[in-house]
């Protein structure tokens, strides 16, 4: 079982997070509603869905909201699931998750991620 230390750590452990403020980061982002429910940019954030598994169906629904790229990059945790998605993605997999019975205990979104080198 994983200890509350390590679940940080690997929360943590991404390299790639950027500053929410706008007004700090560099390049400029696409809104000055970074983060919020009207952040309709394309930005990702990585966003934490502590959930109650039954059978790997909370897994399936969330996987079905990311590409190859960011699902090679989901982390599994004892009790959720870390992911890197767009913000307004977020209700969409929670009501999702709630038509399926699923418990949703906690979201929680983290730090912008920088967008992958072109």
């Amino acid at each position: 079982m994983a200890t509350r230390q390590s679940v940080l750590r690997k929360i943590f452990s991404w390299k790639r997070l950027t500053p929410v403020k706008s007004t700090d980061a560099i390049p400029p982002y696409e809104t000055s509603e970074i983060g919020t429910p009207r952040d309709y940019t394309s930005d990702r954030y990585l966003g934490y869905f502590e959930v109650g598994e039954y059978q790997n169906m909370a897994r399936t629904i969330i996987e079905k909201y990311l590409n190859a790229e960011r699902l090679a990059r989901m982390q599994i945790l004892p009790h959720g699931y870390i992911v890197e998605i767009p913000i307004q993605i977020t209700p969409d997999i929670v009501r999702n998750l709630a038509e399926e019975n699923i418990g949703v205990y906690q979201v929680i979104r983290f730090a912008k991620t920088e967008a992958p080198p072109e």
